[in-house]
């Protein structure tokens, strides 16, 4: 049976923390625009608070969760249990950008390790919290984080980011605005 928490308290903190995995579901207002769920990983969540949490947003082939955030700020975040004992923890809030050189960005970043790839930081005032039982997510291990981000930002180079995120993150697929030239 689930439970609703009242906060992110220090175990629930400790679990959140050992996932190596969880994902960030978004959309925009309109009714006919894309619902969007995107897993993420690597060291880039943080817990900021018993009702905050943020992290370090990498540079991807889209920007959806951005420009949901920036139109509406509607964020559901899962995490789930892959080992042991079966759970899965979902933190509904509301949810902001920060970029570079925001105090946001960096107290978040800060607690990260460096990343060429680093193109905003999210935060999420967390609004419920909630568990359920997972019983029907399969037990995996996992072997290794993958390092495509990193080597394709170092590949690409700081202007080579800048250009491909101009081309790629300007606009989400349903036409709202992502990131702005130069970021």
């Amino acid at each position: 049976m689930g439970k609703v928490f009242d906060s992110i308290d220090d175990t629930l903190r400790a679990w959140i923390e050992k996932q190596p995995m969880w994902f960030i579901a978004t959309a925009p207002l309109e009714a006919d625009g894309h619902v969007n769920v995107s897993p993420r990983g690597h060291d880039s969540f943080s817990v900021l608070g018993p009702h905050r949490v943020g992290w370090v947003d990498y540079t991807g082939s889209g920007v959806e969760t951005i420009a949901h955030l920036r139109e509406n700020g509607r964020a559901c975040i899962m995490f789930t249990s892959f080992d042991g004992r079966p759970r899965i923890v979902r933190l509904h809030g509301r949810g902001s950008v920060s970029s570079p050189g925001e105090p946001m960005f960096d107290e978040v970043v800060a607690r990260h390790p460096e990343n060429p790839s680093t193109r905003a930081v999210i935060t999420v005032d967390v609004t419920r919290i909630s568990d359920s039982c997972g019983w029907g997510v399969p037990v995996m291990t996992m072997d290794d984080e993958r390092d495509l981000i990193r080597r394709h930002a170092e590949k690409k180079g700081p202007d080579g980011m800048v250009r491909y995120r101009a081309e790629k993150n300007a606009r989400s697929i349903d036409g709202l605005p992502g990131l702005a030239p130069g970021v």
